[in-house]
């Protein structure tokens, strides 16, 4: 029998066709995308020669920058200090027992709200228990968000109770800046700030910020040591496009690495 087939029908089947087509092309590339992602996003790095112990557990998971955690590497890279990074996934999975095989937990900054989402309420509570048993926590930015308490996101509630709010360039609808951050004894710094914590009300303060608000506190959350960080001393040249800044990059940095081996040490850092 033979069948014949307008060219209506022809056209139109040829469109389904192409469409179908499509469809599933589509369909592969957006499984072959999310799947190189995901694989990406959660490979643990461990940055420790053979026969080397990592002493800092540095947290790129949810809700971090990936530039921040870029710098912070860059600055731990360039002076032999071994780290293991974790996912949101893989921190939620550890022990007490494995966050105190470290010597320092390191959050940098990022989307404090989203990073605490991706944190089961036993993941923070781990983390305050290793803490207040010994292992020692910098929070950067974020990081400093989340050492508070609070009622609007979940943090790790290591400094008292306090809930911390934001320096007060954000009120002025400033986002980022240069700010002169002064420490004791010693000249103003220009340090980049994007977004970031002042910590009144708890620690002892290493440096404040122009209005005089903490921009860098210290302190202890039972056997642990803890310093809040609201600047990124880490930040590398191409942060500052377009800000104009009076300390060079290189001492920012050096300035990153002493808080980095303060708070890996327990070194307190002159304060006010």
């Amino acid at each position: 029998m033979k069948v014949n087939f307008s060219g209506t029908v022809n056209l139109d089947l040829h469109i389904a066709n192409g469409r179908l087509r499509r469809f599933f092309i589509s369909i592969f590339f957006t499984v072959a995308i999310a799947a190189f992602t995901a694989c990406t996003t959660h490979t643990r790095k461990n940055n420790t020669p053979a026969g080397g112990v990592a002493q800092i557990l540095l947290f790129n998971g949810t809700g971090t920058s990936p530039n921040d955690v870029s710098a912070i590497e860059s600055i731990l890279n360039n002076n032999h200090l071994y780290y293991n990074t974790a996912s949101s996934s893989e921190l939620n999975g550890m022990s007490e027992l494995q966050m105190q095989n470290y010597r320092l937990l390191i959050i940098p900054g990022g989307n404090f709200i989203d990073m605490g989402k991706s944190f089961t309420p036993t993941t923070t509570t781990r983390v305050r228990s290793s803490i207040k048993h010994g292992l020692n926590y910098l929070g950067i930015c974020a990081g400093g968000f989340l050492a508070g308490k609070s009622a609007y996101y979940k943090g790790f509630n290591l400094a008292s109770g306090v809930c911390f709010g934001f320096y007060a360039a954000e009120n002025q609808g400033i986002r980022k800046a240069a700010v002169a951050i002064t420490t004791p004894g010693a000249l103003p710094q220009d340090q980049y700030w994007e977004d970031g914590p002042q910590f009144t009300g708890w620690g002892a303060v290493a440096g404040k910020y122009p209005d005089g608000t903490p921009a860098i506190v210290q302190g202890t959350c039972g056997n642990g040591w803890v310093m809040l960080v609201g600047i990124h001393a880490e930040a590398p040249d191409d942060w500052r496009t377009g800000i104009k800044f009076n300390t060079p990059t290189s001492t920012d940095n050096a300035f990153a690495l002493l808080l980095i081996r303060s708070a890996l040490t327990r070194a307190p850092l002159p304060h006010y």
